[in-house]
């Protein structure tokens, strides 16, 4: 199962361009209760499954998490069900933009 990956800088980047991104955080509650990249959508890990119609097969999802193994975790489920992700490596550890 191969996707793409996108380093964090380049999705702050993307960002300040304007660009319309569609970010998935896929930490758990606590976690993005510290701060989410602003206009990213919160869906944990383990409803990814569950919540697959309210991916737009369509759109491209970059998926962020805090290292970069769990939004790996959900690439994979949603590339398995032919959704295009990339998942953003280093997660928000290695994240220096804006936060919500």
């Amino acid at each position: 199962m191969s996707f793409k990956t996108i380093e964090p800088q380049e999705v702050n980047r993307l960002m300040k361009d304007e660009n319309q991104l569609n970010i998935i955080d896929v930490r758990e509650n606590d976690e993005v209760a510290q701060g989410m990249i602003p206009g990213a959508k919160h869906i944990p890990l383990g409803e990814v499954p569950y919540r697959l119609n309210e991916f737009d097969p369509t759109k491209e999802y970059i998926m962020v998490c805090r290292s970069g193994k769990r939004s790996e975790k959900a690439c994979g489920v949603l590339a398995a069900n032919n959704f295009k992700v990339v998942n953003m490596t280093g997660g928000m550890l290695n994240w220096d933009g804006e936060v919500k």
